[in-house]
């Protein structure tokens, strides 16, 4: 099955001086927030991130997940084992927080460098999110302590009770989780992962310096319109799912306008094919291939191509108190160049995000 792509309505350009600049040069980006699967799918997908990006924060929602710090570590040398190259990529790890995680062995983690976030899903909320915390209560131990030593806990933020809408669950998420969970545990350092409403963009902008957030690639670029207006997309469906046009003005806004707490993080997420088109389609878009032609895309329209560096290559690495790559890619606009429709797998393909507009951008100077 082909998945149906653009053209799609999209809803009017913004007057907005468009920069003339044809090339750019900008500090190697990271990604902060990205999914790489294991086995056959890991070694297909790393290169894609790989050619563009120097260090991402690892997702640990595999089937078990990555628990504990010798979890995270073999994982890791998986991970090192299929990337391209010797020391171009350096993963940094993180641990899925369960009721049973065990606050000494966070630090432990923390410590050893190896491991450089917590992360928080409530259960059910995503993709093998089963093992996810029920009873906040339960994980209190683990937070304090890392509010003590200065650890990020990553953030998916959406609630997963059934009364509430899916297009409410990160607002929700907010008042009810977010914002008491911060304030019974002053000092915790909290990104809040993938935002996707003007909501979660007015509380990142009234937070303190204890608070980040990551936003992809496609919720800067698609609504929920693009995903269901003239036929159901499968490879725009991901969660926290696509909202109205207003949120996603929100967060180009935000992304280009240099705020220093907000910054990349894919979220790309593979899922063969097969899986992605079924009756019960995966939640997940996989945009590692793309997301610098995305990005410059965006950031161009909003006449911000001087803000793009601090958004994808300076703010994460500021945030989780790491230096900033020395290395730099480039850049360059020309005749638009098609998305590839999908990379193989040994088991099948993987659909590549196509944002349903021409890319004028592409990196020259791909690892």
């Amino acid at each position: 099955m082909t998945p149906k792509t653009g053209p799609f309505p999209r809803p009017p350009a913004r007057a907005i001086p468009r920069l003339m600049t044809q090339r750019l040069t900008i500090r190697r980006p990271d990604d902060w927030h990205l999914h790489l699967r294991d086995g056959a799918m890991l070694k297909a997908v790393l290169p894609q991130t790989v050619a563009h990006f120097s260090r991402a924060i690892i997702m640990p929602n595999l089937v078990p997940p990555v628990v504990t710090m010798a979890d995270a570590m073999a994982y890791r040398e998986r991970i090192l084992a299929a990337a391209p190259g010797v020391g171009l990529f350096e993963p940094l790890m993180t641990l899925y927080l369960t009721e049973d995680t065990d606050p000494e062995d966070v630090a432990a983690a923390h410590g050893s460098g190896l491991v450089k976030a917590v992360k928080l899903y409530p259960a059910g909320a995503t993709t093998n999110s089963a093992s996810g915390v029920r009873d906040f209560d339960k994980v209190r131990p683990v937070l304090e302590k890392m509010a003590e030593i200065g650890m990020p806990l990553c953030v998916h933020g959406e609630v997963t009770t059934p009364e509430v809408d899916i297009f409410d669950r990160e607002a929700v998420f907010i008042d009810t989780v977010l914002d008491p969970l911060r304030r019974a545990t002053p000092g915790l350092r909290v990104v809040m992962e993938h935002i996707t409403t003007a909501d979660a963009v007015a509380y990142l902008q009234d937070g303190n310096d204890d608070l980040g957030a990551t936003i992809t690639t496609h919720h800067l670029m698609i609504n929920r319109n693009h995903m269901l207006v003239g036929g159901i997309r499968p490879h725009y469906y991901c969660l926290p799912i696509v909202k109205r046009e207003k949120h996603r003005e929100a967060l180009v806004d935000l992304a280009t306008s240099g705020f220093s707490r907000c910054f990349l993080g894919t979220d790309s997420a593979p899922h063969l094919a097969t899986d992605k088109q079924s009756p019960c389609g995966c939640a997940g878009v996989f945009s590692a291939p793309v997301t610098m032609s995305c990005l410059a895309e965006v950031f161009e329209e909003a006449g911000a191509l001087d803000k793009l560096e601090s958004f994808a290559s300076l703010n994460g690495p500021a945030f989780y108190r790491l230096p900033a790559n020395e290395a730099t890619i480039t850049l360059a606009k020309g005749e638009p160049a098609g998305v590839p429709p999908q990379i193989e797998t040994e088991n099948g393909p993987v659909v590549v995000f196509d944002p349903g507009r021409p890319l004028h951008w592409h990196v020259e100077d791909e690892l």
